[in-house]
């Protein structure tokens, strides 16, 4: 479903968004997680200071990006983001125009929200220096909603990376790396034993689905070579 080329054994990376705590900054890069979100949006019930993100983003060791997630931030708010964590990849994920997440200098990516009839090439087409699109479910509020969409709106055609979002977890990314083969996933709720905590045993539960799929994306790919 995703046209962006990825070889027959490509690694989908993984995405853990919405830590708060110590331990499950540790447990997440233990599992296999390649970025670790930080919720700078003070409406979400997992939302962390610009402080408190810099002091968690410390514990991530080389190779692991932070991720700061904003929602119609103020150009200060975000300022002050990129100051204190400056290896961080930005994800806007409100109403930000591309302007908007340009003016930074900075890598970003854009959430985008799936429902019938919304056309996400004319939407990523509106976002040319985007690094990713992140596909999540369109709720009420923004993102968070632990809400499954329909994987057969994706059309065919994007032209740069696809963050596979919404409602996944242990039991369902298998499913959504086979029929997606995005260039990575993304969770929040699905790992989580409450709002804001994580499970250890969750995350790994899903790091080792997001790879068993790739095996077998990979195996299948090598019998329809033959």
């Amino acid at each position: 479903m995703n046209d962006t080329q990825l070889p027959p054994n490509h690694r989908t990376r993984i995405k853990i968004c919405g830590l708060t705590r110590e331990g499950d900054v540790d447990a997440a890069v233990e599992a296999g997680a390649d970025a670790i979100g930080f919720v700078l949006y003070a409406k979400s019930p997992r939302a962390v200071s610009v402080a408190r993100a810099a002091e968690l983003a410390k514990r991530l060791p080389p190779f692991v990006m932070p991720v700061v997630l904003l929602v119609n931030a103020d150009d200060r708010l975000v300022e002050l983001a990129v100051e204190a964590v400056p290896q961080a990849l930005l994800q806007f994920h409100g109403d930000e125009v591309s302007s908007q997440c340009e003016k930074f200098g900075r890598p970003y990516i854009r959430a985008a929200r799936m429902e019938p009839g919304f056309d996400l090439l004319d939407f990523a087409h509106q976002f040319p220096a985007a690094q990713a699109m992140l596909v999540d479910a369109h709720v009420e509020g923004y993102g968070g909603g632990g809400k499954v969409f329909d994987w057969s709106l994706l059309p065919s055609g994007l032209r740069c990376p696809m963050i596979l979002s919404g409602g996944l977890h242990p039991g369902n990314v298998q499913e959504g790396v086979q029929s997606v083969r995005p260039w990575a996933v993304d969770v929040s709720s699905g790992v989580e034993s409450a709002k804001g905590i994580k499970d250890a045993v969750l995350m790994r539960q899903f790091c080792q689905a997001v790879r068993e799929a790739d095996r077998l994306c990979a195996e299948s790919a090598a019998v329809r070579a033959v």
